[in-house]
């Protein structure tokens, strides 16, 4: 694992390089993630791929700009395919990373050659959705006195590995533990989604894309389906057992569901 910083127009994103001398793969985690959250998957993906992740911005040890649109995350994902010679990437992205995988490649198809989209519906978002994002962030005892704390509130029945992928995005300080990134830039993120509709890009993206759905998660799955139908060559996969982190929650199930696509895509390729 070789951690760098990328330099790119408006903001530095930090960068994991887990190593392989395959293909391009890029990966982008989900809102308030960071790179090192994908370690147990590139640790297989290695095998096949030159696998990469960064942090966007905003996120981890990236710089923190005033910039959280959709434009400025898809601009950060072409930058980074192009600059860490990854061009044509399979793209794998979780929750908002996914967002940013589908546009990206519907705006730039010659930088993608695949795409695995985890668990994260096409549609809109409400008033009343941001409402209860700014009520949960609300709701946490920052700071944390320790990473047992943190575990113990972020742990759900549906999501028992919630606690771990928090603890990853912790960061110690004088007080305690504090998140690596603002609460305000993750409404700004967020709210994007409540002026864009980006569900009409699904139909411009031509690559093979892997839709997938962790069976415990909140999205719905015809929703999820609904995606996978409306992608020229798409198709759709269930995890039984995971929550919204299908990587985390279920690793060795996900890793089956993604390896088999992947081999198709080899094929194909």
């Amino acid at each position: 694992m070789n951690r760098s910083f990328l330099q790119l127009e408006d903001v530095r994103l930090a960068t994991v390089d887990f190593g392989g001398s395959g293909p391009g793969l890029l990966l982008l985690h989900g809102l308030m993630g960071r790179g090192t959250t994908w370690a147990a998957t590139a640790a297989w993906l290695t095998k096949y791929y030159h696998v990469v992740a960064i942090d966007q911005r905003g996120h981890g040890w990236s710089d923190k700009p005033d910039d959280y649109s959709n434009a400025a995350y898809v601009r950060d994902a072409a930058s980074a395919i192009q600059k860490l010679g990854l061009e044509p990437a399979v793209v794998i992205g979780h929750s908002m990373g996914a967002v940013n995988a589908w546009v990206l490649a519907a705006q730039h198809p010659r930088l993608v050659s695949g795409l695995v989209l985890e668990d994260k519906d096409a549609n809109m978002y409400t008033g009343a959705r941001m409402q209860s994002w700014r009520d949960w962030f609300a709701s946490w005892p920052v700071p944390f006195q320790s990473l047992s704390e943190v575990r113990e509130f972020f742990n759900a029945e549906d999501s028992p590995r919630d606690g771990d992928f928090f603890s990853e995005v912790m960061r110690e300080e004088s007080d305690g533990y504090h998140p690596l990134f603002s609460f305000d830039h993750m409404l700004k993120s967020l709210e994007d989604w409540t002026v864009h509709d980006y569900a009409p890009l699904l139909d411009k993206v031509l690559c093979p894309t892997l839709v997938v759905k962790g069976s415990l998660s909140s999205a719905k799955e015809s929703d999820l389906k609904a995606m996978a139908a409306r992608i020229p060559n798409g198709r759709y996969a269930l995890v039984e057992g995971a929550g919204h982190v299908v990587h985390n929650d279920q690793p060795e199930r996900w890793r089956a569901v993604v390896e088999s696509f992947l081999a198709e895509l080899a094929t194909h390729a």
